[in-house]
């Protein structure tokens, strides 16, 4: 799996290379179009890594995605036609995504593709997509999907991008003459989140003192801690996801780490968070998309958390679990403008939506279908603060919706 990531990482996968992979003829690229099952049924097809180690973060995906399903058809679903989600396991491989992704558009017919939750793996199903002329809604975080390079017109990113979320913590974080160092992944996620805090340093006027790269699914950062501690930062920022980011933290704390430095992440993970417990997250702070306390201000997370808790068992919805509704939402809210499923119709629905259905005001971007939202800012919570043990975070910003905080889209490559 970790050398078919860093093969995507490293170079653009070709249209072409993207099939090939998964026994397609060339002779596909030149089919824009996919012929549709008889009946009247919705099909959206939806690829996420429910084995290996982001596999709680896509599970809460899942649950979050059949919600607004369950939603919509409670209502009578779109002009009439239900609507079915249909989950594959694309083991956080590139391959495999691509594989699962063509049998999605082939085998079962699906009107649109949502999902997703690797920087790296979603490159390899907007491969697909966007070859056969399909919808998709990508979930994770990925700067480089917006560059025109990867860009479609079948392509949205309902995900916050690293240059919002690193840029949000740096804004909340960092000071002028700030000395920071990094440790940082060594694939698209890691060098992303890199390069979206070194942007924003650079605007504050902090200063980088050095920079480490570890392996994904890295059990061990022992070696990495005394070169950190000897490069005397006054902020550590750790880029990394899943269980990375637990291992990682807990033993930049057992270093003695947080006495020296403060902690920061792109990401302040719930799931993560939850399992090495308050003592080793206390006062770590990280940059969300979505944390259930937001339901005390926006009436709307109150009805995506009171809906969620009734569907599963009293159970809250989860930051990158939030997606999978907002994601899925979105493409349903477009669908019901278009009045159907006909592709271009519903790709210029969502291109003109504005909705708010658990965070407050989103919409897409035109020139690169980016969704424009809000960036939270969390601060973990020490033990003795918690009211219960959802309690975790404290919201330090809400950063409101807005394109100053993006890329340009000239920067990213469009005309201008």
């Amino acid at each position: 799996m970790t050398d078919i990531i860093r093969n995507i990482v490293q170079r653009k996968i070709s249209r072409r290379s993207a099939l090939t992979a998964f026994g397609a003829g060339a002779s596909y690229l030149a089919m824009p179009w996919v012929a549709r099952a008889a009946d009247d049924t919705i099909r959206i097809g939806f690829p996420t890594p429910l084995t290996g180690p982001f596999a709680a973060e896509a599970k809460d995906q899942v649950k979050s995605a059949e919600l607004a399903v369950k939603q919509f058809n409670d209502k009578g679903g779109i002009g009439g036609r239900k609507i079915e989600l249909l989950v594959r396991d694309d083991k956080l491989n590139g391959g495999e995504a691509a594989t699962r992704t063509l049998e999605l558009i082939e085998k079962d017919k699906v009107h649109a593709v949502v999902g997703s939750l690797s920087s790296a793996v979603q490159l390899a199903v907007n491969e697909v997509t966007r070859a056969r002329g399909v919808l998709y809604v990508s979930i994770s975080q990925s700067d480089t999907i917006n560059e025109v390079k990867d860009f479609s017109k079948y392509t949205f990113h309902e995900a916050l991008n690293p240059t919002m979320t690193a840029g949000a913590v740096a804004r909340h974080t960092f000071k002028k003459g700030s000395k920071v160092a990094y440790l940082s992944a060594d694939y698209a996620y890691g060098h992303e989140m890199l390069r979206g805090f070194k942007r924003a340093q650079a605007a504050i006027g902090a200063e980088s003192v050095g920079e480490i790269l570890h392996p994904f699914g890295a059990a061990d950062y022992s070696t990495f801690m005394p070169r950190l501690r000897s490069m005397r930062p006054d902020i550590l920022c750790i880029s990394n996801f899943g269980r990375d980011q637990a291992n990682s933290i807990k033993q930049a704390v057992d270093f003695g780490m947080k006495q020296q430095m403060k902690i920061v992440v792109p990401v302040l993970l719930h799931n993560q968070r939850l399992a090495v417990g308050p003592d080793v997250f206390e006062g770590v702070v990280g940059g969300a998309n979505y944390y259930w306390g937001l339901e005390n201000q926006i009436p709307t997370a109150k009805a995506f958390n009171d809906a969620y808790r009734a569907a599963n068992g009293g159970a809250i919805p989860t930051d990158y679990g939030a997606y999978g509704y907002t994601g899925l939402y979105s493409l349903l809210l477009a669908m019901q403008a278009a009045g159907g499923t006909d592709t271009d119709k519903v790709i210029i629905a969502l291109e003109g939506l504005k909705y708010d259905v658990a965070k407050g005001p989103q919409r897409y971007r035109k020139c690169d279908h980016q969704s424009v939202q809000s960036v939270l800012v969390l601060e973990s919570k020490k033990k003795a603060d918690m009211k219960n043990d959802m309690d975790l975070f404290q919201v330090v910003a809400n950063e409101a919706a807005s394109e100053d905080v993006l890329r340009s889209c000239t920067e990213l490559g469009f005309p201008a």
